[in-house]
């Protein structure tokens, strides 16, 4: 029996090309400019410059123009069309900021997916990833609580370490409630306390019974 497709996922073919071309460029664009200035703002100079370079490869940028409507990710489309996002497919793998790169096998005989634990400046570009992501999409209508909205539809389903889960939820609920900037001080001071070290997230001080979910 086929699946049914919400039509909202079709809204690419509403566009000519030429839209789509210059419209998912805009958009790349736009949302590197919002991650440069979180990274840049918690001393992540290569990160914000460097990230999601990918998206700029053959598969990646041809998919994404494929399948852009300006509403949501061009990867939802192409998911739900087709089955799979080969564009995402070869983003995770490539871009370490996202939690999806850092899974693997659990070392006992059964394949149980794992989350491994991130350094703490990927976490951090992760932070600015999903403010600038929210900001690219929702345009005028970005609120500071957007990227824990994001976040928080999906949170059961994520398979993340929990030391990387705890210091993602902090810096969300942060932005949340007391805004980006604040969100991003709060992780440059957890990076100069670790300087690069592994971390636990009660070795930071996150306490999980404080986090208003």
């Amino acid at each position: 029996m086929d699946r049914q497709i919400d039509p909202k996922y079709y809204a690419y073919r509403e566009l000519s090309y030429r839209q789509r071309l210059f419209g998912h460029i805009k958009t790349v664009c736009t949302h590197k400019k919002y991650v440069r200035y979180g990274c840049f703002r918690m001393g992540l100079y290569l990160q914000g410059i460097f990230h999601d370079m990918s998206k700029f490869s053959p598969v990646e940028f041809h998919r994404s123009v494929m399948f852009y409507s300006g509403q949501f990710s061009p990867n939802s489309s192409d998911r739900m069309i087709t089955g799979c996002s080969i564009s995402w497919m070869h983003h995770k793998g490539r871009n370490r900021h996202h939690y999806e790169y850092w899974t693997d096998y659990t070392p006992s005989i059964e394949p149980y997916i794992m989350g491994c634990k991130m350094p703490l400046k990927y976490v951090a570009e992760m932070v600015a990833d999903r403010y600038a992501a929210c900001v690219a999409y929702n345009k005028d209508t970005y609120s500071q609580g957007d990227a824990w909205k994001y976040y928080a539809r999906s949170r059961e389903h994520i398979v993340m370490h929990d030391d990387t889960r705890l210091v993602l939820e902090q810096a969300l609920s942060i932005m949340r409630d007391e805004g980006e900037d604040v969100a991003f001080a709060y992780m440059k001071g957890l990076l100069k306390i670790t300087k690069g070290r592994d971390y636990t997230a009660e070795s930071l001080g996150i306490d999980s019974t404080k986090i208003v979910y």
